[in-house]
């Protein structure tokens, strides 16, 4: 039993990592995906993100993750992470960011994830109005 709640433990802690981790994890993704060219200046958890996922200041390089992504698939955060880290390299959503995003494997599976959240979080919105 002991065994198996530290497991459970050390994965919920894989998914609600700290700012710390994030901006590890974020130079990892970087190196792996996106040639280490991607170089954030920070990287933390943030509340204020409204219904976005994530957000970057090219000027300061900074990069903030909604605490909504907080418990969801490590590999959706690493989409989020990836989407920001992108956006340090090209500012819009034309086709060389997407091009970057392309080169992780579970974009597309990413993508469709959130928009099931939002989709849900939409939906309940709706019928408590």
């Amino acid at each position: 039993m002991a065994k198996m709640l530290a497991r459970l433990e050390d994965k919920e802690r894989r998914r609600r990592p700290s700012d710390t981790q994030l901006m590890a994890r974020a130079r990892e993704l970087s190196d792996k995906y996106l040639d280490g060219e991607a170089r954030p200046t920070s990287v933390r958890w943030s509340a204020q993100q409204g219904r976005r996922w994530g957000s970057c200041t090219l000027v300061d390089g900074s990069i903030r993750i909604s605490t909504r992504v907080q418990g969801m698939p490590a590999w959706v955060l690493d989409y989020v992470l990836l989407h920001e880290l992108a956006h340090l390299l090209h500012a819009g959503h034309g086709p060389g960011f997407w091009k970057l995003l392309d080169r992780y494997p579970r974009t597309d599976r990413a993508r469709g994830f959130l928009e099931g959240v939002s989709f849900t979080q939409d939906e309940s919105v709706a019928t408590e109005g």
